[in-house]
């Protein structure tokens, strides 16, 4: 079985998102973070969450770039766990047995969208806001044909 985890390739994510995913910690989309926002909402750190930021699942914080690799099954139970715990905390969820229902299906989607990949490639997300909601694109770099170029991103840094 395969997800992801977060990669760092310089220390710009501390200067970008308000909270930085980890190296090393697992990611999915996370783009039901975005569900309820407006064009209001994306201003500053928030857009560049918005619009580039794989959710880690450790401090739930954001990277820009992860990788795919191996996962053991009881480490993907204990991610689920986890994930419906963060929905019942902070988004409110009725209970945990509804919590872990979807925490499953957004692990299952990253695990889906991982399986077809080889080791190490690189996982980059864009997102915006349409009238029918958040868009979310994934784009997927073999590791062999990633070139620096690929990955200079440059974002306006404001609060």
């Amino acid at each position: 079985m395969k997800l992801a985890r977060a990669i760092h390739f310089d220390e710009s994510d501390r200067n970008v998102f308000h909270n930085p995913a980890a190296a090393g910690e697992w990611v999915i989309s996370g783009g039901f973070e975005f569900s309820n926002w407006t064009e209001t909402d994306l201003t500053g750190k928030a857009r560049q969450a918005f619009a580039n930021g794989w959710l880690g699942l450790e401090n739930f914080g954001r990277v820009t770039f992860a990788a795919v690799t191996q996962i053991e099954p009881r480490e993907f139970d204990a991610l689920t766990d986890k994930l419906a715990h963060h929905f019942v905390k902070v988004y409110g969820a009725p209970s945990l047995e509804a919590a872990r229902r979807v925490a499953l299906e957004e692990l299952n989607q990253m695990r889906d969208a991982c399986e077809g990949h080889d080791a190490n490639t690189l996982l980059s997300v864009q997102r915006e806001l349409t009238e029918a909601g958040v868009r979310e694109q994934f784009r997927f770099i073999n590791s062999e044909d990633a070139g620096l170029d690929q990955f200079a991103v440059h974002v306006d840094s404001d609060n």
